[in-house]
């Protein structure tokens, strides 16, 4: 029942930022752009596990790769600016950021981060 509620939880915040984009971009754009999904993992978390030493090190780990995911909304839409196919823009954006989260996942391993 637990984990029922947790991804109806998790489902309703993607269903109305979705809708709150059809009346306004900026709003849903502020809702979309905190971390609800890290905030819900974190205390998903506590209240599972009460191991703060896992919370630290897993906020540590969404600091460091918040940075690649930021390639994508800084490249996905000056793609779709220049008239660049939807799918196309969404394709690329996402290969890049992947390919950034990769490159970012072994930096952190190298330098144990």
């Amino acid at each position: 029942m637990y984990y029922a509620i947790k991804v109806v939880i998790s489902a309703a915040l993607i269903v109305l930022i979705s809708e709150i984009s059809k009346k306004s971009n900026i709003m849903a754009g502020i809702l979309a752009s905190v971390p609800l999904v890290s905030f819900i993992a974190i205390i998903w978390m506590f209240l599972e596990t009460k191991d703060v030493q896992n919370i630290q090190e897993f906020s540590k780990s969404i600091f460091w790769l918040v940075l690649p995911s930021l390639s994508f909304f800084a490249l996905f839409p000056v793609m779709l600016k220049y008239n660049i196919n939807f799918w196309l823009s969404f394709i690329v954006s996402a290969a890049v950021m992947s390919g950034l989260y990769y490159l970012t996942t072994m930096l952190l391993k190298k330098f144990g981060a």
